[in-house]
């Protein structure tokens, strides 16, 4: 699933297209991509209205709409999912096969909302709280400060790599970005977030920053065949990982053999040497 950087370059990349213009026809082919919507519905919402800022949240794509008065229309919030992508094309260009949902502009192209597996979602929102509510902070924003994030670590009981893959903790992470981020930390995916000293906490802070800006940098990381960009190219983070999908393939870092174990149902890399379990705490 593409997780934050994957998100933010896509959000990036169509803003240019997409800002300041005006939707005129809407094609829905999945109704189920619309989250619960009917055709109806989504027409009438976003049909005449304006995009005027596209912006990310999470792993979610948010399109701002303007009515003509310029008042709030509400917005569109896209979920990439598994196999999601977004395009912008011509309208006389003939539409990918897998397009689930498509939007007509007014300077003659045409967004498409593309689904291998049609579970992505593009719906609309009178408001995006009602989507965000329960989203913790973003780990590039301001809220995400060291600080704060060293005593939240304090105040849970749980293990590592569960606690960044909540969204509800912490929101945009998933699988590659946790792993990569406990690995340049030399923390163990299972150790109990309570027990993880300040000093480290703030070593994992910065790794996290650090590992995310780096794959942005890079248009995010293309592990499969799915994800691309929006003009179809594949990312390039995946060439810098460190553990994430190198099973069995020596560490970078001291030679030995990288692991896979299950956290929390979940695949999980990681180097047995740069990271050492977690000791059992003493009962005596």
């Amino acid at each position: 699933m593409p997780e934050l950087p994957e998100v933010e370059t896509v959000a990036r990349l169509i803003r240019p297209a997409l800002e300041g213009r005006r939707i005129q026809a809407v094609d829905v082919r999945w109704l189920r991509s619309l989250g619960g919507l009917s055709r109806a519905r989504f027409a009438k919402c976003v049909v005449g209205q304006k995009l005027t800022r596209i912006w990310r949240r999470a792993k979610y794509i948010v399109f701002d709409l303007e009515d003509d008065l310029g008042r709030s229309a509400g917005c569109l919030v896209g979920h990439l999912r598994m196999t999601g992508r977004m395009h912008v094309e011509k309208q006389d260009v003939e539409p990918n096969p897998y397009t689930r949902i498509s939007l007509d502009l007014d300077d003659g192209n045409r967004f498409h909302f593309i689904d291998v597996r049609k579970f992505g979602r593009l719906t609309w929102a009178a408001e995006p709280g009602q989507v965000f509510a329960s989203l913790g902070p973003e780990p590039l924003g301001d809220e995400f400060r060291a600080e704060w994030f060293s005593a939240a670590l304090r105040e849970r009981k749980r293990m590592l790599k569960p606690l960044l893959l909540d969204q509800s903790f912490l929101a945009g992470l998933g699988n590659i970005y946790v792993d990569e981020s406990l690995f340049r930390a030399g923390l163990h995916p299972l150790r109990r977030s309570d027990r993880v000293p300040r000093a480290r906490a703030f070593e994992l802070h910065a790794a996290i920053q650090s590992i995310l800006r780096q794959a942005i940098e890079r248009e995010g990381s293309s592990f499969d065949t799915f994800y691309r960009t929006p003009e179809g190219q594949p990312g390039s983070y995946q060439a810098q990982f460190q553990v994430y999908g190198r099973t069995g393939k020596p560490c970078r870092t001291c030679g030995r053999s990288i692991r896979k174990i299950t956290v929390g149902q979940r695949g999980t890399h990681l180097c047995t040497r740069c990271q050492p379990a977690p000791r059992a705490k003493s009962t005596t």
